[in-house]
């Protein structure tokens, strides 16, 4: 009997376990990509961050575009662990000036995000 009730019991937690969390990073950094002409970065909201700018949408981050000297962010990128794992984590700060080509969109990783270390 035991046997045939761990299969649904460990089903539910593999399901629950990509259920959880914004990103499989499990971390409240909110990430989003910056598309320009030239390229494009992601970059990423620590929860002090975006309640400074007053929301978790691509919108905030316009607003924040449009304050004097724009607005300044952590760039992440794709590294690995010292497992071996791909992971995103942060690289350094970038400022972001508004421009009429720039494009924010929010970006959800499909790799575990870190957060920046104060």
């Amino acid at each position: 009997m035991l046997r045939a009730a761990f299969p649904p019991l460990a089903a539910t937690l593999v399901l629950g376990a990509f259920a959880a969390g914004p990103a499989m990073g499990e971390t409240d950094i909110r990430l989003y990509k910056i598309v320009t002409v030239k390229d494009e970065i992601i970059v990423g909201l620590t929860p002090a961050e975006t309640a400074r700018l007053g929301g978790e949408d691509a919108g905030a981050i316009a607003v924040g575009l449009s304050a004097p000297g724009g607005l300044t962010l952590w760039r992440f990128a794709v590294r690995k662990n010292a497992a071996g794992g791909l992971e995103y984590a942060p690289v350094h700060r970038v400022a972001l000036l508004p421009h009429e080509s720039l494009r924010v969109e929010p970006y959800k990783a499909a790799l575990p995000v870190i957060a920046p270390q104060p």
